[in-house]
């Protein structure tokens, strides 16, 4: 398997890297193919302009980002480092996303590669979307740390469960060019948890990326189950992208269901 992981920090010694050095080793024992783009140690540029179409443009007069993208995709013009990136993740059977949680979402030097790399064209079209996606038969995943607890991330937790938090990753950048979604791993508070507690997560990291074959994805409704107006068909329950509670075993859907019946006793 071909694997490339997207590191997102700017301190090589945090445990943001410490986790991807854990999946670089434990991916490569496994006998898979491992490739990283460090964005910090690349000084991976986040911003999208006129500078990623060097060559002729579809229109030099106005920029169009997305058509000028779609040009670029289909005559091989992109700068250098967008196509540099975008043959990785053409190469790539499974991409994990390693960043630090910053202001609910990722960073920008994250954000700005997806702006880059995932271009139109390239990661998706007209009626390549979602399950048709361009990206249909890879898998990504994220791997995230905090710098609050757990608590925080459950459904009754002041900000927001986890899912929701990642829903615009989840569903709006990896469903929707076609990736298959594992669940995520986090790893809560790192610099305020002991020594014990650090070595912990990168263990239960190491075990997870060696079951990833036995890990079911998380569910995202099909074309299928939505109608003309793109909305659920009635008596369709929403349940896309249901995710496991880290501390209880469960999931936050279960969770919610629980908690709402512990207060109405």
């Amino acid at each position: 398997m071909n694997v490339l992981i997207v590191f997102a920090h700017p301190e090589p010694n945090s445990f943001s890297a410490a986790l991807k050095n854990t999946a670089v080793q434990t991916l490569t024992e496994l006998g898979h193919q491992v490739t990283v783009s460090d964005l910090y140690q690349m000084g991976w540029s986040p911003t999208l302009g006129e500078a990623d179409f060097p060559q002729a443009r579809a229109d030099a007069d106005y920029l169009d980002l997305s058509r000028e993208q779609e040009h670029a995709f289909a005559h091989r013009t992109h700068s250098a480092d967008v196509h540099a990136e975008q043959e990785k993740v053409k190469a790539a059977d499974l991409v994990l996303f390693h960043f630090p949680v910053w202001w609910f979402s990722m960073p920008a030097m994250l954000k700005g590669w997806v702006d880059r790399v995932f271009s139109r064209g390239f990661a998706y079209s007209t009626g390549r979307k979602y399950e048709s996606g361009h990206f249909k038969g890879k898998r990504a995943m994220i791997c995230l740390t905090t710098g609050t607890a757990s608590t925080l991330y459950e459904p009754n937790g002041i900000d927001g469960d986890l899912h929701h938090v990642l829903w615009p990753i989840h569903n709006g950048i990896l469903g929707y060019t076609g990736f298959t979604v594992l669940p995520p791993f986090a790893a809560w508070m790192p610099a305020r948890v002991t020594d014990e507690d650090r070595d912990a997560y990168l263990e239960a990291y190491a075990a997870r990326l060696m079951s990833l074959d036995d890990t079911e994805p998380l569910f995202f409704h099909p074309w299928s189950d939505y109608d003309e107006t793109q909305r659920l068909k009635p008596g369709v329950v929403a349940r896309s992208g249901v995710q496991w509670n880290p501390r209880a075993g469960q999931s936050f859907e279960d969770s919610a269901q629980a908690y709402a019946q512990q207060e109405s006793n």
